[in-house]
């Protein structure tokens, strides 16, 4: 995924202000071509209806509403994002579990649990983790 500094900056001060709990959020994107890297629009912040440090998701009406205007704007769901408050930024099990919902989408974490945030992006597919470039501009 390619994805403007700005964008991303909203991705880590999303984490940041949710530290005691996991943030969550969807990353719009349009391909640039068939096979190639997705380039991120927009990203949309979400409730996370747990209100975890150790899973999220996005509530179902809340999700539609991302869905919808994204749809009206010619847009994709590209990416989840999500914060591991204490750990590095590798999918848990959980993660690979509910990916199972969301073929083709690519997973943006958050780790807070050095001293610098660390972002990494990675596609889950059939169980199977693995990391993608995470290209900043």
């Amino acid at each position: 995924m390619i994805v403007a500094r700005d964008l991303l900056d909203d991705v880590i001060a999303h984490a940041r202000e949710e530290y005691e709990a996991e943030c969550c959020g969807v990353i719009a994107y349009q391909d640039l071509a068939p096979g190639g890297e997705g380039q991120a629009l927009e990203v949309r912040r979400a409730k996370n209806k747990w209100a975890s440090p150790k899973r999220f998701e996005i509530e179902g009406d809340e999700l539609y509403g991302i869905y919808k205007d994204f749809d009206a704007k010619g847009w994709e769901i590209g990416a989840l994002y999500h914060s591991h408050t204490h750990t590095e930024p590798y999918p848990s099990q959980t993660d690979i579990n509910y990916s199972r919902e969301w073929p083709g989408v690519e997973w943006v974490i958050v780790g807070l649990g050095g001293d610098q945030p660390d972002v990494r992006c990675y596609m889950i597919e059939d169980g199977q983790v693995r990391e993608v470039e995470l290209e900043v501009l």
